[in-house]
């Protein structure tokens, strides 16, 4: 007899439909998955007997079994189509019936236990969109499962119980709803507050946080540019529904959700270190993978001691900073991930360190210090907005018992903003400054006059870019924001061409 049971595959972060046909006919006693599968697919053989039989079920010996996975010729991998084969094994038998607005996934254990996969969550939402009522899933992944509304989700402890309830003698319960709330995550240390000093550069990180703009920290070692970059992540607003979705999904794939929670709650804070190689920071392999570039998709991507990256691995962010997605092209398929980030970076001015230091000397040389600058590259320096120097912080401020404003307030103030321009560009599709097309400038950043002849003069002199001169309207557009303005005024170009341009 001839069943089928869908499933699907994961390409990237995109859900691929597959569908899994099982025929059991009389013939020579035979075992054969056919359709692209895998090394771990085609393994199931053997545990699909071995679940089976463990589990007091019947597995066809005398009969000629052949699974294929349609479309043929889409390459598959993973562990996840256990279960769906195996219910498909059992209602090509007879022995259980499986309706087509059901759904399973999963992979089994050799004692019958149905063991969690990762990208539950894409899975699930692939799901209900395919018109699924009923989803069968590991009891591990079931929080996650029933993250997403319209569907009824079972979280299944074993094969055993799954036979029972299909067959309505022993019934499983439907998973409870997980409602979505986003909430801002971080430390007590990490406050603004705590923060001693450092005006200008807490002031960059606000307009860096609110407008989701690019900022280079150059300082002395010990500055506090870390701590910094750490306590962005206090000052930025929760994820939005859609946005706590996106995320979660890719942590989802990636296998790095934290353990017990069925979705990402904060915004990701992504710090590689700079041995990183290009593959982990952007993602791929033989089947692509979303590297930290993605991981860090609606959040920040910190890179410290930014010279010490490979000059070949910072050239990789050139195109996720332009346009917000990682193309990947391999073999095996072509993919894009999601790659809308803030990038946080932060270097010493000079090998020693002490360049432009006020109380130690520098000891390197002038060709030591410009090899030392080449690291990074003309177009990425282009491509970051904010470039601020971080001066160590004198001890009269370390022992000052003032406290600045904290990050509660901040992040009021930077949700204020963001506020502002989803309602400025509810009707385009972009939701932050940063990410208004050049083409667009001019109709959503309305220069004065002086203003205008400020930039024009500055463009000239300092020989900004094209590149450069959209995104220094774009950063004004943020300040102005901040002060509650519609126009950009020359105070607010001054200030963005201020952060443009620093002595380190």
């Amino acid at each position: 007899m001839l069943a089928r049971v869908s499933s699907c595959a994961l390409i990237g972060l995109d859900v691929i439909p597959v569908d899994i046909e099982v025929d059991v006919s009389p013939g020579q006693s035979n075992f054969i998955i056919v359709g692209l599968a895998d090394a771990a697919i085609q393994e199931a053989k053997e545990r699909l007997r071995a679940a089976m039989k463990n589990a007091n079920l019947r597995f066809p010996w005398d009969k000629r079994v052949v699974i294929n996975l349609a479309p043929a010729d889409l390459k598959k991998e993973g562990t996840h189509f256990d279960l769906a084969m195996l219910i498909g094994l059992l209602h090509a038998t007879q022995d259980i019936s499986f309706s087509d607005k059901q759904f399973c996934i999963g992979e089994v254990a050799l004692d019958g236990r149905i063991r969690p996969v990762n990208g539950m969550l894409p899975i699930t939402w692939y799901a209900k969109h395919a018109g699924f009522t009923d989803v069968f899933v590991p009891q591990e992944n079931a929080n996650q499962a029933a993250v997403i509304e319209g569907l009824s989700v079972y979280g299944v402890p074993s094969l055993q119980s799954l036979v029972l309830h299909l067959q309505g003698t022993q019934p499983l319960s439907v998973s409870k709803k997980q409602a979505i709330v986003s909430s801002y995550e971080g430390q007590e240390h990490l406050d603004f507050k705590h923060i001693k000093g450092q005006a200008q550069a807490k002031r960059a990180l606000v307009i860096a946080a609110a407008g989701g703009h690019n900022m280079l920290m150059s300082g002395s070692p010990g500055s506090g540019k870390t701590l910094l970059a750490k306590a962005m992540s206090s000052i930025l607003p929760p994820l939005t529904v859609e946005e706590c979705l996106e995320v979660s999904a890719i942590y989802s794939i990636a296998g790095l959700l934290p353990e017990n929670k069925a979705y990402m709650s904060h915004r990701p804070f992504r710090a590689p270190h700079h041995s990183a190689s290009a593959v982990a920071l952007v993602g791929g392999g033989r089947i692509p993978k979303p590297g930290e570039i993605t991981l860090a998709h609606r959040g920040v991507l910190f890179l410290d001691e930014f010279p010490e990256f490979p000059r070949a691995v910072l050239e990789t962010l050139r195109q996720p900073i332009e346009d917000g997605v990682v193309s990947i092209s391999r073999s095996q398929g072509h993919c894009q991930f999601p790659a809308r980030f803030t990038l946080v970076a932060a270097q010493n001015p000079c090998p020693c360190g002490y360049l432009h230091d006020q109380d130690i000397s520098c000891v390197c040389t002038p060709g030591t210090i410009e090899k030392y600058r080449r690291k990074v590259s003309g177009p990425i320096l282009d491509r970051i907005d904010l470039q601020v120097h971080v001066p160590r912080v004198p001890i009269k401020d370390l022992d000052s018992k003032e406290e600045a404003k904290g990050s509660f307030d901040v992040r009021e103030e930077v949700i204020r903003v963001r506020n502002k321009q989803a309602d400025r560009y509810q009707q385009s599709g972009w939701s932050l400054n940063s990410e208004l097309p050049s083409s667009f400038v001019a109709d959503f950043c309305p220069l004065e006059q002086t203003a205008k002849q400020l930039l024009h003069q500055a463009v000239e002199r300092l020989h900004v870019s094209a590149r450069g001169y959209y995104r220094l309207i774009k950063v004004a557009r943020t300040i102005a924001d901040l002060a509650g303005e519609n126009t950009l005024s020359q105070a607010h170009v001054a200030e963005a061409l201020q952060y443009r341009f620093t002595e380190s």
